[in-house]
């Protein structure tokens, strides 16, 4: 593997791990905020700050170049309680960075730090992008909506997540979609309550409910070509407070994951069929509501042959996969590729042992990752920005 000697390597990690035990929620990033301002201001680079309330960006401009590129960290943790027994554990009780947020950070300000100190043939502009509210809020469409792509003026922008399971050292790259757009249902059932003892006299709204769950099983199996992809889980269900009552209402919440627009209004117009369906066959009235949230992820095919390029001669054609299945999982990023060429690639976190999987408790960021991070941002740069030959 090609990677850089990090000389500021010790400090990154120190970073990353004061990170890790100082996280923040969605829009909540002030600390966050407050080290990178802090650390992109040492290295000389312009900084800007209130996209979407804690978002920065840092300038680097080199040579006389036109062309500029962003690459993108996400700053913000979970809710949820740390089972780690690490010195840097989460301060925080209710919060912790259980999806690595804080690597993605540490990287991403190494890159900055490595580009503005040392002598990397570039020719234009690279936005370091530090983008808050990935986890829930979609901080980077809020970003957008502050005006990232009318302030700074990019040909392309691009991602990475680190990914348990993969090992350190290896990369995958795909064109096409990467992650899903992820939509959210409730399905409201207004019956009839009554008697427990005497069901007869009224519509037993969690009959309806328990029907609903297993025909919802049918959406995917039963209406999607096979060869498309989605999911459709019930996650809630609530109704009745008594052993002896029918009650009058229930409901039932859960999620959709899909890769296209076109499959997830399949899969909508399937949900609404079935819910008329059930609620004639019983009597009872049914509402569903579908609230989206972020959308497919999908990488530009040219963007992810230069990622591709640059992973390659990185860590070695081996270690360089481009054959995975895309992730059900959902991502916020998607609102950038949607408004420029890009691409979003998942780079080795090792194995997922011992709990150590994203929006796991146990988790927590591999520091060996750091340096190939910091290469790979460095060399992408050089190669979406090359710079031109010396002249004779």
């Amino acid at each position: 593997m090609n990677i850089l000697e990090i000389p500021f390597l010790s400090d990154l990690t120190a970073i990353r791990r004061d990170l890790h035990a100082h996280p923040e929620l969605a829009f909540g990033e002030q600390r966050t905020s407050e080290v990178v301002v802090r650390e992109l201001s040492a290295c000389g680079l312009e900084v800007h700050r209130g996209l979407a309330r804690t978002g920065v960006v840092g300038v680097l401009r080199r040579g006389t170049g036109s062309r500029a590129v962003g690459l993108r960290a996400d700053m913000d943790a979970l809710p949820l309680d740390e089972k780690n027994d690490c010195p840097h554990r989460s301060k925080i009780e209710g919060r912790m960075h259980a999806c690595g947020h804080d690597g993605h950070t540490a990287m991403l300000l190494g890159a900055a730090r490595y580009l503005a100190q040392h002598d990397v043939a570039f020719d234009g502009t690279v936005y370091f992008i530090f983008q808050p509210a990935e986890e829930s809020e979609g901080g980077a469409a809020v970003m957008i909506a502050d005006g990232l792509f009318e302030r700074f003026r990019m040909d392309a922008i691009f991602g990475l997540h680190n990914w348990p399971g993969l090992a350190v050292g290896e990369m995958v790259v795909m064109p096409g979609p990467v992650m899903a757009g992820t939509c959210s249902f409730e399905i409201a059932i207004r019956g009839h309550g009554c008697h427990a003892a005497m069901p007869h006299q009224g519509v037993d709204t969690l009959v309806v409910a328990s029907q609903l769950v297993l025909a919802l099983q049918t959406v995917v199996a039963r209406n999607l070509h096979p060869c498309e992809a989605a999911v459709l889980s019930v996650t809630q269900i609530h109704g009745g407070q008594a052993w002896n009552i029918v009650p009058d209402d229930a409901v039932l919440r859960g999620t959709i994951r899909s890769f296209t627009a076109a499959t997830q209004d399949l899969v909508e117009r399937a949900v609404e069929r079935l819910c008329t369906g059930i609620a004639s066959s019983f009597g009872a009235q049914i509402a569903v509501r579908f609230d989206h949230h972020y959308p497919p992820t999908v990488n530009s095919t040219a963007e992810s042959e230069i990622c591709r390029r640059v992973a390659k001669r990185l860590l070695g054609a081996e270690r360089v996969r481009g054959d995975e299945l895309p992730s059900m999982g959902a991502e916020d990023f998607a609102y950038m590729l949607r408004e420029k060429p890009g691409c979003y690639v998942w780079l080795g976190n090792g194995p997922g042992t011992g709990g150590c999987t994203l929006h796991n408790p146990h988790y927590d960021f591999n520091d060996e990752v750091l340096p190939l991070g910091v290469s790979y941002w460095v060399n992408l740069v050089e190669e979406v920005l090359p710079a031109a030959p010396p002249q004779q």
